[in-house]
């Protein structure tokens, strides 16, 4: 199923705590959403990555903010005061990622004493390594609690191959060592469950109805002469590749949960 578009109406405060400058944006259907926007630095990639991340994280079944296009219009923004934001929302004319804002969601602090569930941790322990995602550590845990449930944030960070894509071949079947700073680590008891579900749920058709949703303009640079759909067809042979290599991250998983458990 596509996703929708809305088209930002006001910028309502930046969150300064993530390096790409997102921000809570109130769109034309009344709700709010946390805008990742493409001029920032790490450009159109970080939105395909969240993108990409955030509906494969949804098919095997974890929590992730409803995912919209959020359009910003020329004069978006023209009035803000702080030239920083007013340059990037300049910079982020046309299609914007945003993710539905959980109003009164904390986040998830196993100092505070908050717990995931083996099937919740196991889960998102083995997609964030599927994901190349360096980011949901102690220091970055990127996880949200809002009416009891857990929900993931933030995949920007993930798929970082596709900065290099020479090196796309060799991320596929890496061990991904920096899964032993996962913050569920100590809660993902049964990889090999999470495993079964997702070699069961994430399929060819599957995540090329994902790679379908993403703009064209997102998939190509002037840096190379790659079409969009060729692009598209790279990030599919990348995660085909990492899925059928699955054992040599999970056997990390299992390597760094024994250290700590």
């Amino acid at each position: 199923m596509p996703l929708r578009t809305v088209n930002g109406t006001r910028y309502v405060a930046p969150l300064r705590e993530g390096g790409s400058l997102p921000a809570i944006v109130e769109a034309d259907d009344g709700r709010m959403y946390v805008v990742k926007f493409r001029g920032a630095g790490q450009g159109a990639l970080a939105l395909v990555a969240e993108l990409i991340s955030g509906e494969i994280a949804r098919l095997l079944g974890l929590c992730v903010p409803k995912i919209v296009f959020v359009q910003i219009d020329p004069a978006f923004g023209r009035n803000e005061p702080d030239t920083e934001i007013r340059d990037l929302l300049k910079a982020s004319v046309g299609l914007n990622v945003g993710l539905e804002y959980l109003p009164g969601a904390t986040t998830f602090d196993p100092a505070a004493g908050d717990e995931a569930s083996l099937l919740t941790a196991s889960l998102c322990v083995w997609f964030d390594a599927f994901v190349l995602n360096v980011d949901r550590t102690a220091r970055n845990a990127n996880l949200l609690l809002s009416e009891e449930k857990l929900w993931l944030i933030d995949h920007g960070a993930s798929l970082y191959f596709h900065h290099n894509w020479p090196t796309a071949k060799e991320k596929a079947t890496s061990k991904f060592e920096q899964i032993r700073e996962h913050i569920l680590l100590r809660w993902a008891g049964d990889i090999a469950a999470a495993s079964e579900t997702a070699h069961r749920t994430i399929t060819d058709a599957k995540l090329e109805a994902i790679l379908q949703l993403l703009p064209e303009d997102w998939l190509t640079s002037e840096r190379d002469a790659v079409t969009a759909s060729q692009r598209r067809s790279s990030y599919r042979e990348f995660l085909l590749w990492r899925l059928e290599a699955s054992n040599i991250f999970e056997q990390e998983i299992a390597h760094a949960r024994s250290q700590i458990v």
